[in-house]
């Protein structure tokens, strides 16, 4: 298998999952997107992550092998270095798109629970401050603290001070998976621990104590973990479409 033929593969795949992955769900007659396409157009992304980690994985390989090779010509006096030094660069940059596109495939997940849970809350009646609301996708708690991403160092130094490690921040802010849902991210953090989790359970009742608002996500499917995170702040409202 040639490299101008892998690398022709990768440039028609990335073509055709640039549209999925980059246009937003599509808005309803209202302006604003439903919850079911929001979870249709998170599932679509996750598929398309799906399709091009193999290609990354191959890349990765291919590219290891190349290295080893010139580093054993390099030995022998074979090659220069400088075949031997671009050849592990290319290494370098195949295993960073790897790592990339794993690191996407977890956003991706934590996505997909999001919009899920968004579908789930959509069902639900509205809630007072205060209210806790349990189901087996979501804790949702509305507080009844004005939040903001002024108050995040808050939330660190509890953490940091509670489990001796940094705050696992996922997501903070607006992020481009949220601009591919069409959800508006801006004033909210996500947070990669399990709600189950001491860590989670930890962090959940500090955020009560403190009145701010909180969604956690157990995973888009009743008994995986897939996705699972906290997301502090109100529910990510969902985007009205862009004139034009």
């Amino acid at each position: 298998m040639s490299r101008d033929w892998f690398a022709g593969v990768l440039a028609a795949l990335a073509l055709c999952l640039a549209p999925l992955a980059a246009t937003p769900a599509t808005p309803g007659a209202d302006g604003a997107t439903s919850a079911s396409d929001v979870v249709s157009a998170a599932r679509g992304y996750r598929a398309s992550l799906d399709h091009l980690l193999p290609f990354r994985e191959h890349a990765v390989t291919r590219a290891r092998e190349t290295a080893f090779a010139r580093r054993q010509l390099l030995a022998d006096g074979l090659a220069s270095r400088r075949e031997a030094e671009i050849a592990e660069q290319r290494l370098a940059e195949a295993e960073a798109a790897l790592s990339a596109a794993q690191a996407e495939i977890v956003q991706a997940d934590r996505m997909v629970a999001e919009a899920t849970a968004a579908a789930v809350l959509a069902s639900l009646p509205p809630t007072k401050p205060g209210t806790i609301t349990v189901t087996p996708l979501l804790t949702r708690f509305r507080g009844s603290r004005e939040w903001s991403l002024a108050h995040v160092p808050s939330v660190e130094r509890f953490f940091s001070e509670r489990f001796h490690h940094a705050l696992p921040v996922s997501a903070l802010g607006q992020t481009p998976a949220h601009d591919r849902l069409g959800l508006d991210h801006r004033n909210a953090m996500d947070v990669a621990v399990h709600p189950d989790s001491p860590e989670g359970q930890a962090l959940m009742t500090w955020l009560r104590a403190q009145g701010v608002s909180f969604l956690a996500f157990r995973g888009a499917i009743t008994g995986e973990a897939t996705g699972a995170h906290v997301h502090i702040g109100e529910p990510s409202p969902r985007r009205a479409a862009r004139a034009g």
